[in-house]
């Protein structure tokens, strides 16, 4: 039994709620699936199964698994249960629904589906479990859940397990758990001791090469790479079939059929590696990964912790492996912040490049100019119209416009001003009778260009015929 199935059994079959945290691997969903198997069993219904149990979770892959959990535990008992989730043909779904099950393990978009077609009743609802529920926010299902959870009655036992325990968590848990008993077993958001975590500093053209020259070591018999899209898991996979490295792509466009064929494939060892995105990472539970390979560094550090505990299940030594190019360094500062630990080094290999490794001086000057607010110094901009050059203070100026009235010696005569005064006029009406002619001459050529435009038989004969007086009856 492991310490998130010691701490957390009791209180569930003591009938409490339970506010589960712990990492991904220790055994938590036996820890809420046992007790409620316990309490079907020893409470059957009569007549038709109806559902009395729900687990709602983010991704079809971790329902599936939920789901093979609940074949091995519940083998010799008379439950039904059923899985459903989307990409998939819902007409199965609806056949084991109306003849009757036990328990529902489903995602939310195909629950409510069928609930708004009427194939599901939560009125005998007693357990709600909502599983990975940190995985559920990030994927944007917080209006499904508050759905979700206006339909179940009142009365019932809820149970939130979640590999991280952020605020908004707490805040959710708040909202259905009714004294909730919170247990923690490790302190969130934390990795697995048993995991060796490695970084290189690799140009991001050079990722391709440095991941094949890794995966020809025979070492490593079966491992996940992580990649931040989907549109880079399949191209990793195309690079790795090039190089005769068996491997499979799992994520969001892959129809639900590809993804079980592909995690068939790993789990029977015929593919050895298995690119994936963070949204299909959460229903991978196949023990024997050696290795997790971070392609890519995600932008969200939590799901670092996520993707690593792939490996080192069940007490098990592991490796991840973390490749960081020079536009990452900012996504590995954010992991290392939060795992309390830096990643070991490795620069012994041919794609090392130091330009990618981050400078924790700098950093500091830029952190430190950052919160007291300082700026560069800008020159002030000159008025409009006018250059630095030829920007002179007023009172040089002034000064200037002196030293040539004293230069100047005497006035000049009246006759002088006024004459100048009339050439001023002169040039100023001729200016604008230039102006003048040169806008009739303009308006002159467009009426011209316009008549010409219009000069076309048809319309011609259209304006003879306006202008014609009408004729007299």
């Amino acid at each position: 039994m492991t310490p998130i199935q010691a701490r957390a059994i009791p209180p569930l079959l003591a009938g409490r709620d339970v506010l589960g945290s712990a990492q991904t691997g220790t055994g938590k969903t036996a820890a809420f699936l046992l007790p409620i198997i316990d309490h079907l069993a020893r409470n059957p219904s009569r007549g038709k199964p109806v559902i009395r149990t729900l687990v709602l979770t983010p991704t079809r892959e971790l329902a599936a698994q939920i789901g093979e959990s609940f074949d091995t535990y519940a083998r010799f008992l008379k439950l039904r249960h059923r899985v459903i989730f989307g990409g998939v043909n819902e007409r199965p779904q609806i056949g084991a629904l109306r003849r009757g099950i036990d328990a529902l393990i489903a995602t939310p978009g195909r629950l409510l589906d069928l609930h708004s077609q009427g194939h599901i009743d939560f009125s005998h609802v007693n357990f709600f479990v909502l599983d990975e529920a940190d995985r559920m926010l990030d994927m944007g299902f917080i209006r499904d859940i508050r759905k979700v959870l206006a339909l179940l009655p009142q009365q019932r036992q809820n149970l939130l397990f979640s590999a991280t325990m952020p605020h908004a968590i707490v805040k959710l848990a708040s909202t259905f758990l009714h004294d909730p008993i919170r247990v923690e077993v490790e302190p969130e958001s934390t990795t697995v001791e048993l995991i060796t975590q490695q970084v290189m500093f690799v140009e991001r053209s050079n990722k391709k090469r440095l991941l094949k020259e890794l995966l020809l070591d025979p070492s490593i018999e079966s491992a996940i790479v992580f990649t931040r899209t989907k549109h880079g898991a399949d191209r990793v996979v195309r690079i790795l079939t090039k190089a005769d490295i068996h491997s499979a792509a799992i994520h969001g466009n892959k129809s639900q059929g590809a993804r079980q064929r592909a995690l068939a494939a790993f789990k029977a060892g015929d593919v050895r590696v298995l690119v994936a995105t963070d949204i299909a990472s959460r229903g991978i539970d196949v023990d024997g990964i050696s290795h997790v390979f971070n392609y890519d560094l995600p932008n969200i550090s939590e799901s670092y912790v996520h993707r690593i505990g792939r490996t080192g299940r069940a007490g098990r030594d592991g490796i991840a492996i973390a490749f960081c190019d020079e536009n990452e360094t900012e996504y590995l500062r954010d992991i290392e912040k939060l795992t309390g630990t830096p990643l070991t080094v490795v620069t012994d290999h041919a794609w090392h490049y130091p330009e990618a490794m981050p400078d924790a001086d700098s950093q500091q000057e830029t952190r430190k100019g950052r919160r007291s607010g300082h700026r560069p110094w800008k020159p002030a901009r000159p008025p409009k119209g006018e250059s630095r050059r030829e920007r002179q203070p007023k009172e040089d100026s002034r000064n200037q416009r002196r030293s040539q009235n004293d230069s100047g010696g005497q006035q000049q005569p009246k006759r002088e001003n006024d004459d100048r005064k009339r050439s001023k006029e002169e040039s100023g009406d001729q200016k604008r009778t230039k102006g003048a002619g040169r806008n009739r001459r303009r308006s002159r050529n467009q009426g011209g260009a316009q008549r010409r435009s219009k000069g076309a038989p048809q319309q011609r004969r259209r304006r003879r015929k306006q202008s014609r007086p009408p004729k007299k009856r």
